[in-house]
Parts: C-alpha cells; sequence; structure tokens
C-alpha cells in the first residue's frame, strides 16, 4: 500500500504521463493533418478560359463538363517547405474509360480514369520540390471515349513539403483588388483630381478594371469587358445604404445625370452600392497613357456636389466628355482619394494584371495645383482573408504601379507606403480640345435652326457660328476682339429660359479676349451704344466644362449684351 502521504506525488506523476501521451497523439495528428492537403477542384482555372454558362469549375460537383481536349487546367498553390511531395487525385468519368496528363514542374503522370460513378483516389506519384514558392500543377487531357473527358473533386498533396502549404479554398477565383490611397489633408478644399494611366502591354487581360482616379462618392478608369469591347467607366454612388436595387432608392438619394459625351451610355447600377453608371465603348490601347480628370463643384445651400469625368485620349489628343452627375446629400469637396486593379470576373483569375499611375495632382478651390508624390498599399477582402497572396506594388520610372494575379510572391504589405519623385509637370488642361465638339456643335445648331425655322427665336444673322439679333442698333464702331468693354448683360439658357447670371445697377468692364469665344465673335456684329443678343452653340461657350452649379457640360446660351464703351 502506498503511503496517503505519497499519493498525491503519484497522482500528479500519473497524470503529467497521460497529458503527455495525449499531447504526443495530438501532435502525431497534427503533423499528419498538415502532411496531407487537399486542393478543391472546382477552385482551378481553364486555359482557354470556360464561358460563364459552361458551369465547368462548381462547388459541389468539382470539375464537370469538360470535354474539350484543346482545354487544359490548372491549379497554383505556395510551398513553404522543400521535400518529397505525393499527388494524388479523385476523379470519375461516368460516362467511359479517359486518359489525362498531370504535369508538375516538368515531371508528366499519365491517368487512366476508370468509367464508375463514384470517384476513385488515383495516385499520380512522388516528386521532389526542390524549391519554394508558386507551383502549379497542369491537368490535359489525352483521350476521351465519350463526351466528357473526366470528372475531378480534389487533388490530394501528401508530404513534407505540405507543411504550410498555401491555396485558395474558396469558390470566388478573382485575383485579390489591390489600391493606392493618395493622401491628402481633410481640411483641402479639392475641386479636381488628376491621373495619368498606363497599362503595359501584355497586361491587359479581359474581365479587368484599371480604375485611376478613385473618390468617396466615384470612380474612374478603364475596362476590359470582353475579346472585342473595352470600355472608360465613370460611375457616382447614390447617398443612403441601400447594396442591391437602385429601384428602391428614393428620389431624394439618387444621383441625376447632367450631361455626357457623345455614345457614352448612361444608366444604374446596383449590387455594389447603387448609383448612376456611364460608360463608353472606346478600344483604348496597352502602351498608351490615358489622363484622367475629375472635377467636384459643392454648393453647401442645396447640399450637393457636381462630379464630371473627362479622359484625355493620346489617339486624337483631344479630351473627351463622359459623364457629369448631381450627387445628393454631399456638398462637399473631392476626399478619399485612390486608385485600384480589379479582376472582376475569376474565370481568369491566375492571369496577372498590372497598370502604372503617374503624375497625380490635385487643385484646390483658390485654383491652384498640388502634386500627389506618396500613396499606400491595399487589397480588399480577397486579400485580407488569405485566400490570394499574390498582390504588390512599387514605384518604377518615376511612377506608382500596381499588380494582381499571376500567382508571384508578393512584394508589398498591407499599408505599406510609396513615395515617387516629383515630376513638376503640372496639368495643362485645354478644354478647347474637345474630341465630341465636331457632333455636339451639329446637335447644338439643329436645335437653334428647328427653333428659327419654328419662328420660336427672331435672328438677324449670323457671324462665325453665331446666330444674332440687333435689339438697338449702335452709333459707335463696330466691337473688335481686343477691345476692353463696358457692358450690361443678362444670360440665359435656351434650353429652358432660366437665367443664370446678369448685371444689376452698374455695369461690368474686362477685355473681351478674356471671355468665352461666343462673346468674341458675336461681339464682333454690335456697334458701341447698341444692343444684341446672342444665341452662342455650347462649343463657343463653356463646351464640356461644368462651370458654375447651373451651368453644366454642353449648354447652348443665350445672352442679352448692351455695350457702353469700348476702349482699344
Amino acid at each position: 500500500m502506498i503511503p496517503s502521504s505519497d499519493r498525491p506525488i503519484q497522482q500528479l506523476t500519473m497524470r503529467h504521463f497521460f497529458l503527455a501521451q495525449l499531447f504526443l497523439i495530438c501532435l502525431a495528428h497534427t503533423i499528419n493533418a498538415q502532411d496531407v492537403q487537399t486542393i478543391p477542384a472546382f477552385t482551378g482555372y481553364a486555359v482557354p478560359a470556360e464561358s460563364w454558362s459552361s458551369k465547368l469549375f462548381d462547388p459541389q460537383k468539382g470539375v464537370s463538363n469538360w470535354t474539350n481536349l484543346q482545354q487544359q487546367l490548372e491549379y497554383h498553390f505556395y510551398l513553404r517547405k522543400t521535400g518529397s511531395l505525393e499527388l494524388s487525385m479523385q476523379v470519375r468519368n461516368p460516362e467511359a474509360v479517359s486518359q489525362l496528363q498531370v504535369l508538375f514542374d516538368k515531371q508528366a503522370f499519365i491517368v487512366n480514369v476508370p468509367k464508375s460513378d463514384k470517384f476513385v483516389l488515383v495516385k499520380l506519384g512522388k516528386v521532389t520540390v526542390m524549391d519554394t514558392g508558386f507551383h502549379v500543377i497542369n491537368i490535359k487531357g489525352l483521350r476521351k471515349s465519350g463526351k466528357s473527358i473526366a470528372e475531378i473533386a480534389s487533388l490530394v498533396c501528401k508530404g513534407p513539403a505540405t507543411v504550410g502549404m498555401h491555396f485558395n479554398q474558396k469558390e470566388r477565383r478573382n485575383a485579390a483588388s489591390v489600391h493606392l490611397r493618395y493622401p491628402i489633408s481633410d481640411t483641402t478644399r479639392v475641386i479636381a483630381f488628376y491621373n495619368e494611366l498606363t497599362v503595359p502591354a501584355g497586361a491587359d487581360q479581359v474581365h479587368s478594371y484599371y480604375m485611376a482616379n478613385g473618390f468617396a462618392r466615384g470612380y474612374f478608369g478603364i475596362q476590359v469587358n470582353s475579346e472585342k469591347e473595352r470600355r472608360i467607366i465613370f460611375s457616382i454612388w447614390d447617398a443612403g445604404n441601400e447594396a442591391v436595387d437602385r429601384g428602391r432608392v428614393a428620389d431624394s438619394n439618387r444621383v441625376q445625370l447632367l450631361a455626357k459625351g457623345d455614345g457614352v451610355v448612361a444608366n444604374d447600377f446596383g449590387n455594389e452600392g447603387t448609383g448612376g453608371h456611364s460608360h463608353w465603348v472606346y478600344p483604348w490601347k496597352a502602351g498608351q497613357t490615358y489622363k484622367f480628370l475629375v472635377t467636384a463643384l459643392p454648393d453647401s445651400a442645396s447640399n450637393t456636389t457636381i462630379y464630371s469625368g473627362y479622359c484625355f485620349l493620346p489617339e486624337v489628343q483631344q479630351w473627351k466628355l463622359i459623364a457629369a452627375f448631381k450627387a445628393p446629400k454631399d456638398g462637399k469637396w473631392l476626399r478619399n482619394l485612390y486608385s485600384f486593379n480589379e479582376n472582376f470576373v475569376g474565370v481568369n483569375g491566375q492571369l496577372q494584371r498590372r497598370a502604372h499611375f503617374g503624375n497625380q495632382w490635385i487643385q484646390r478651390e483658390n485654383g491652384s495645383w498640388q502634386e500627389l508624390t506618396n500613396a499606400s498599399f491595399s487589397y480588399d477582402a480577397t486579400g485580407k482573408a488569405g485566400d490570394r497572396i499574390d498582390y504588390g506594388a512599387a514605384v518604377q520610372d518615376g511612377q506608382f504601379y500596381l499588380w494582381n494575379g499571376g500567382f508571384e510572391a508578393p512584394t508589398a504589405v498591407y499599408g505599406q507606403s510609396f513615395s515617387r519623385p516629383s515630376l513638376k509637370t503640372r496639368p495643362n488642361i485645354d478644354w478647347s480640345k474637345n474630341a465630341d465638339s465636331a457632333v455636339q456643335m451639329a446637335k447644338d445648331y439643329e436645335q437653334l435652326n428647328k427653333a428659327i425655322q419654328a419662328k420660336a427665336i427672331d435672328t438677324t444673322g449670323s457671324i462665325d457660328g453665331i446666330y444674332y439679333k440687333i435689339l438697338k442698333e449702335g452709333t459707335g464702331v463696330l466691337v473688335q476682339s481686343t477691345d476692353t468693354l463696358s457692358v450690361f448683360y443678362k444670360g440665359w439658357f435656351f434650353k429652358d429660359g432660366l437665367v443664370f447670371d446678369q448685371t444689376k445697377e452698374n455695369p461690368v468692364t474686362f477685355p473681351l479676349k478674356r471671355l468665352i469665344k461666343g462673346w468674341q465673335l458675336g461681339l464682333q456684329a454690335c456697334k458701341v451704344g447698341g444692343k444684341i443678343r446672342l444665341y452662342i452653340p455650347s462649343v463657343l461657350a463653356y463646351g464640356i466644362r461644368t462651370r458654375s452649379k447651373l451651368i453644366g457640360p454642353n449648354q447652348i446660351l443665350v445672352f442679352d449684351i448692351e455695350v457702353l464703351s469700348a476702349k482699344k
């Protein structure tokens, strides 16, 4: 019998022994669990990519409907250890026998797939992993007897090399979206954000969105929508919290379209918040630099902001208005500025996307420009969850660049800051270089001519493309474009007669050459002491600019102008 005084010691010793044995058993199970990794078959990629409707990869079925012998499958994963690796595959073919080739690091295995209604674990063989990093398993159909090549449930990897192995286990196969955020002071009143975007040759993959000018209420950039279609996109979010259906958004929260460029499609968007969407189908080219400008015109009285998006087309050396929207419940300046790369459909999420962003500037309320030379890196929920780790950012040739996809080792961490050298090349926005000027001029003349034919307006004649009516004949000399004038005036919109500006008790004085082209040309039909009415096409007024909270892009303007004096 053990003395009672020794029993606690023995009990403690036995407890330690039991816990030690339990620890060893658990450790053995843990090591064994880490020794085997199962890659779900539905997380792979087809080369060439499958159509959306093919259901080649299905979370319930794995790989099914695989019928094209010219279409191969790829599975990418990251190995943190070297050593041996045993490969197996859960596969079946309910129709007939078939044959596959499985390739890993240039080592090929031939797999004979038996006819079976149940999945069978087929051992492929053993390889020795010599290098850590990303690896790929390629599966090719060699022969088939029926319609289907094979159905695959999973790939099984076993061995020391699988310890710490990383692969995406989720249905979503998109690469992580990556962002550059440009820090600015919260007190800076930003009325314009300028950025230059270049997509290198070979990086313009289908299902890519390269977004140059992002801000709190919207985003602006270029997309590759299909092999045959590319777009320039500009969108503004509604106010409120509706995430899916714009039909549920109250009128007081809805973004309002004010103007759009020729050929631009404008409608709604949903499912990622709701708002006003605009896009222009345009064959932008990889290797070319496209310039983007977003302007903001806040109105605190109405608690709204007008956002306008313009893209400079290097092919024609002109600016293109995409759209202008009025955002309710805003009244603020541009803020939260950023850029991003997005892979918006996952069928080709294994491909790398890359974009260069350079020469960022903001314009303040007082008209001064400030260069942005700092940015920080971030990524979306796919990156935060660790589902995808192939992403990065850096500075190259004086520009920031972002990349995502391609299954390469990451080159940046979340929150990492980057600085580029100052270029000191301030934006030079020449609004007269309007890609839509000829088309818009034709539209404006069509409206004016209809009004003249309907006798809705009366004109004396036209001068340099401007219709005019002499309201009072002057007694002095004709006005010249180099004169400094003293005038009374009133301006209103041709479309609805709304007065947007006028003098009051006192006249105003200014050099004529500093005013809009329509005044410079049209007033030369008026004598000093006279009064004239000018019908000014938008191209000769403010063109595609959002001039004020009332004067938006492409507005035909009407002015009554009384010329009191002219100094040479």
